[in-house]
C-alpha cells in the first residue's frame, strides 16, 4: 500500500515537472474549487510537488512513518488494515485543506501542491502510537521524543502560518497532523490509553 502510493505520486509529479498544464490542472486552487466546481482539486494536488527536493523528502518521511503505522494497522485490524491507511492518508490529504480553502476560495493567485497534509497526518498518526520513538532532524545527532516533536511541531507550524512569511503550508502541516491525532484515537479508542501507558500517565 505504501509503497503503490509513493509510485503513483512519484510518477504523476515527475510528469508534472515538466508538463505545465497538468501542473496547473491538478493543483490546489480554492478559487476554481469554488467558481467551476472542481472538486477533485481537494485531492489531485497530492499527487503534485514543487521540484525533485519536495518530492523526495515527502516521500522519505512517508516511507519511514508509514511503515510504523501500518505494522500497528496490520496487527490490531487485519485484512482492514490497508483501507485504514488509505482512510489515513486521503482524509489527511482532504481535512489539511479545508482551512486554506475557506481562506483562499476568492483568491485565484493561491496554489498549493504537495502531500505534506497527507504525510502530517500519518507521522502524528505513528506519534500516538509510538510515543516513545525518537525522532531525528537533519542535523541533529540527538533524537527527540516523538511526542515533544509533535507538540513543537504543531506550535511551530500554527505560529508560521500566522505569519504567512514564506511559501510553505503550514496550515496544511497543522490540520493533517490534528486529522492523523484524531482519526487514529476514532478508529480504535484503546490507542488513547496505549498512548497514555506508553508515557507512563495513568488516571
Amino acid at each position: 500500500m505504501i509503497l503503490i502510493i509513493i509510485l503513483a505520486t512519484s510518477v504523476i509529479s515527475i510528469m508534472a515537472f515538466s508538463n505545465n498544464e497538468l501542473f496547473y490542472k491538478l493543483n490546489f486552487n480554492a478559487y476554481y474549487i469554488k467558481r467551476d466546481k472542481e472538486w477533485y482539486r481537494f485531492f489531485s494536488y497530492a499527487l503534485l510537488h514543487a521540484d525533485w527536493g519536495h518530492l523526495i523528502i515527502n516521500m522519505f518521511v512517508f516511507w519511514s512513518f508509514g511503515s510504523i503505522v501500518m505494522q500497528f494497522f496490520k496487527a490490531d485490524f487485519g485484512s482492514l488494515a490497508g483501507l485504514k491507511f488509505i482512510l489515513l492518508y486521503v482524509g489527511g490529504i482532504l481535512f489539511s485543506t479545508v482551512f486554506d480553502y475557506l481562506k483562499n476560495k476568492d483568491n485565484i493567485y493561491y496554489n498549493a501542491v504537495g502531500a505534506s497534509g497527507a504525510v502530517s497526518a500519518v507521522v502524528f498518526s505513528s506519534i500516538i502510537l509510538f510515543p516513545t520513538g525518537k525522532i531525528f532532524l537533519f542535523f541533529v545527532p540527538i533524537g527527540i521524543p516523538s511526542w515533544i516533536f509533535g507538540i513543537l511541531y504543531l506550535i511551530y507550524s500554527a505560529y508560521m502560518g500566522r505569519r504567512g512569511s514564506d511559501n510553505i503550508g503550514h496550515y496544511a502541516h497543522f490540520w493533517g497532523a490534528v486529522f492523523g491525532v484524531v482519526f487514529t484515537m476514532l478508529i480504535n479508542h484503546e490507542y488513547i490509553a496505549h498512548f497514555y501507558q506508553q508515557l507512563g500517565i495513568s488516571f
